[in-house]
């Protein structure tokens, strides 16, 4: 419940920023604009984020007779999480990762890599796909697919505020609004704000599907094991996937600095392993 109502507040300044930015750039009518577009591309999202994923990450629909065992262990642990069984993907990568997508339980898929159901152990592999099929259970994909629009659309509203500067669009609005000065915080202010914020949601859910996962599989230690050997050879072998899809996967499927790391959508690896291993204590 805690994670929810932190999940409630940072989901609220997002749409706070998303509203200050369009008054910035124009004024109350901008701010109405706003959240008209917030509410438009919240919309579109919720009915076609899901397809749009899938195709940008090269996944194909695995039926049961390609993939009997992967639909059988799906479907066990959907049953013991109480979900309705989701669609099964296959993306076409040696490098081992996996998300989940869909805007409900009823309209959900998980989609892993070949490299995941060739490296991983079948306890390991249970624990990853108990990890996609709790961000199903807590709402996650919409949650953190409506943050990357937010975001997303606040980096282009910044866009058109450098724009609006140029060629003094704020100085034919009645004098509404922070002008030149809120123009050049708007750049750069509000999509840094938007980032964090998006990050703080994603990292919260990720800590959440972890431990609602653990409960799924019955075993913390072996989603632990997974996580470390997926971070170690998703650093070795990044995968090349659209970074606007990143944020979907178990671990981070991009390669970066270490002050790249510290604006990740993910949580730090070993953090979560260590809330693994205090589960795994308590449940003995």
């Amino acid at each position: 419940m805690t994670s929810m109502i932190k999940t409630g507040m940072l989901m609220a300044a997002l749409t706070a920023v998303f509203m200050v930015a369009g008054q910035a750039i124009g004024g109350s009518n901008g701010m109405i604009l706003a959240l008209v577009m917030a509410i438009a591309m919240n919309f579109f999202s919720y009915w076609f984020s899901d397809k749009m994923v899938l195709k940008m990450s090269g996944a194909r629909e695995a039926t049961q007779a390609e993939e009997p065992e992967l639909h059988q262990m799906v479907a066990r642990l959907a049953k013991r999480a109480e979900l309705p069984m989701p669609k099964v993907y296959i993306i076409h990568k040696d490098t081992p990762n996996a998300f989940a997508t869909g805007r409900n339980p009823d309209h959900a898929a998980v989609a892993v890599t070949t490299g995941l159901k060739s490296i991983l152990k079948q306890d390991e592999l249970a624990g990853v796909l108990a990890h996609e099929l709790a961000h199903i259970k807590n709402r996650d994909i919409l949650i953190s697919t409506i943050a990357a629009t937010m975001a997303g659309a606040i980096g282009t509203m910044a866009s058109m505020a450098q724009y609006a500067m140029i060629f003094g669009g704020r100085s034919r609005n009645n004098g509404e609004g922070g002008g030149m000065i809120g123009n050049i915080a708007m750049m750069l202010l509000a999509p840094l704000g938007a980032s964090l914020i998006q990050m703080a949601i994603s990292r919260s859910r990720e800590y959440q599907a972890d431990a609602t996962g653990a409960a799924i599989c019955g075993r913390p230690q072996s989603l632990a094991s997974a996580l470390q050997q997926l971070e170690n050879l998703n650093r070795r072998r990044p995968m090349d996937v659209n970074p606007a899809t990143a944020q979907m996967y178990i671990v981070n499927p991009l390669s970066g600095s270490r002050m790249a790391n510290l604006f990740s959508t993910h949580p730090p690896m070993q953090e979560r392993i260590k809330r693994l291993g205090a589960l795994t204590l308590a449940n003995r």
